[in-house]
Parts: C-alpha cells; structure tokens; sequence
C-alpha cells in the first residue's frame, strides 16, 4: 500500500485555532504549546501544501484567500475526527446504533409515534435520525435505513411499501368561510400553496375534475409539508395536503375539506435499506416493527 503523506492532526489544530485568534500567541496559549512551536507547525503545514496560509499586514495576522478556503475544511476534518472519538470513548460493546433518514414531516407526525414499542422491545439498539427531503446514497452517506416517497424501485436498494396516500385540498375554516367554494374551479382563483417536490399536484388535481386552470401552477412553494401545513392553518391559502398529516387538525376544526374530492396520488411511501444489510438483524427487527404495525392497524 502506497503510504500518505497526509499532514499531522496537531499541525491542523494549530493551524485552526490561530486562524481562529488571527494569533501565534493566543492560539499557543489555547493549545498550551509555546508560540514558536505553534509557528514552527503552521510553516510545516504550509511547505506541506506549497501555499501560504497566512500573511502578516503591520504586525496583524491575516489569512491568505488559499488560508481561508483551507480553513474550512480543516474545520469539518477535526468536527469529523472529534466525533469519531466521542463514539469510540462511549462505545460500550454492548448496543448498536441504527442511522435512519425521514422525510421530515412524516418522521414527526407518522413515524414518531411507532419508536417507543420499538425502543422498549430492543433496548440495545440506540437510532439516529437525520431528515432528508430528496432521493440521496445511503451508502455514501453511511446510513442503514431510509424512508423514500415514489415509485417504489430504486437500484440497489430493498424497498419495503409501507402505504399510500390520498390527497385533499384544506383550508383554514375562516378562510373557507369568507369564499364559499360553489366549484373546483372557483379554488383556481383561490392563493394556492405549493410543495416544492410537487409542482403538478394542484394541476393534477384540477385536471381530474375536468377544469383547465392557468393557475395551478402559481403561488408560494415550501419545502416540508410542516410549514405548509402551519401557514395554511394560520389561513396563508388552500394546499393539497395527504389526508393521513393532517388527521389531527381536520378532526379538531383547525382545518377543514375546501372541495370533497380526494386525488388518489401514483405514488407511495417506502422504507429503504441496501440490499447488503437486509441480513443485519438491526435492519430486520426494525423492518418488521414497522410493517408489523400497520398490518395492525389495517
């Protein structure tokens, strides 16, 4: 194996914490080294990279544009290296972490609730969770498990279908109130709010029951389903929202049907893993809690 020439993980932190102070001095103080010490690193570090990283204006401290750009990856290499160790240092030998990514809103309003069985029946599995919005790499990203909205086939993945989804346009009831929807066609002249990873629904929607409008397209488009639901409660438009997010709020009042039609939509929702941890018992424990319970719940 070809050796590497990487640089030391001291001459990055003196490096880091004297960008940091714009000072040898107050940088060696923080590291307890003496300064030329600290001085001695950084010009290693910088012979090293055959750049300058610093340079010195009437006594001052400044960094170069090549220290600044360096900076910051030297910032997230010693953040990695530290939370690599943190790991290590609390690793017991006797529990696995299980790394999941939720679309956001379903993790909170859908997947929330079904952890503490899980949590309770397997004490020592510890999970992580991340959000995530679009498609991504589990494996670049080192993750185990995944929940994805589509069709269902993604290349090297195991897809397990948890459920579809059906589609109602909402408002606030005082919204609501004020317009009196008489027809579909009335909601295109209504504020429309949008998903952003949806463009077409209200299109969709409008098309399913015969009305052309040149304004579905238009309005204000969100990320999450989250803040879209908290405006269209606060009374900021309609939006076409999944009926099973909004469960609570349209059997409280805080949100009411502005048309009785409900879109069926093609696609669904999937709990993901690559294909090489489907032997992971971890993954399989979690896997069946999952389909385990909406079997109960059907």
């Amino acid at each position: 194996m070809t050796a590497r020439h990487l640089p030391s993980t001291t001459a990055l932190q003196c490096f880091e914490a004297a960008a940091r102070h714009l000072s040898f001095t107050r940088a060696a103080e923080e590291l307890s080294m003496t300064q030329s010490a600290v001085s001695k690193q950084v010009a290693q570090l910088e012979r090293h990279l055959q750049h300058r990283l610093f340079r010195r204006v009437r006594r001052t401290l400044l960094l170069t544009p090549e220290g600044s750009l360096y900076l910051s990856e030297v910032r997230k290499i010693l953040a990695q290296l530290e939370m690599s160790a943190n790991t290590i240092l609390t690793y017991s030998g006797h529990g696995e972490v299980l790394k999941i990514a939720s679309l956001p809103t379903f993790g909170t309003r859908w997947l929330a609730s079904r952890l503490p069985d899980f949590l309770a029946a397997n004490p020592d599995i510890s999970l992580e969770f991340c959000d995530r919005v679009q498609a991504f790499d589990l494996e670049q990203e080192d993750i185990d498990l995944a929940v994805f909205y589509g069709h269902g086939s993604w290349p090297n993945l195991e897809c397990h279908r948890l459920f579809g989804e059906e589609v109602v346009a909402v408002g606030a009831p005082r919204l609501l109130a004020r317009h009196r929807f008489a027809s579909p066609a009335e909601l295109a002249r209504a504020r429309l709010l949008h998903l952003s990873t949806r463009p077409d629904a209200w299109h969709r929607w409008f098309a399913e029951q015969g009305v052309a409008s040149d304004r579905s397209y238009h309005g204000t488009r969100f990320e999450t389903f989250h803040m879209l639901i908290r405006t269209v409660i606060a009374g900021g438009g309609l939006a076409l929202l999944p009926r099973f997010l909004i469960a609570e709020e349209l059997a409280d009042g805080r949100l009411n049907l502005a048309w009785p039609h409900a879109m069926t939509e093609p696609n669904a929702y999937y709990l993901v893993h690559p294909e090489h941890l489907g032997e992971l018992a971890k993954v399989q424990r979690f896997v069946r809690h999952i389909l385990d319970g909406i079997e109960g719940e059907g």
